[in-house]
């Protein structure tokens, strides 16, 4: 009987520290997230500006272009 009072005692603190440990993992996960995004975002934002501008340019050179070689002819 007192084997089984051990065990059943045993199998609840596994679950309550398996609890825990899961908590407290998420916790850290939270926290090394939350700086990573606060490292990473103006990193990207800039990309995404610049992706965006070289994105216009393009077009825009294309137009400048053609208007130089209108004016060239005329």
């Amino acid at each position: 009987m007192i084997e089984f009072l051990l065990t059943v005692i045993f199998i609840v603190l596994f679950v309550w520290t398996a609890k825990l440990l899961f908590k407290i993992s998420w916790g850290i996960a939270k926290i090394i997230a939350t700086v990573l995004l606060v490292l990473a975002l103006p990193v990207l934002v800039v990309c995404f500006l610049l992706a965006g501008g070289v994105a216009l340019l393009i077009p825009i050179a294309i137009v400048g272009g053609v208007v130089g070689i209108i004016k060239l002819f005329t």
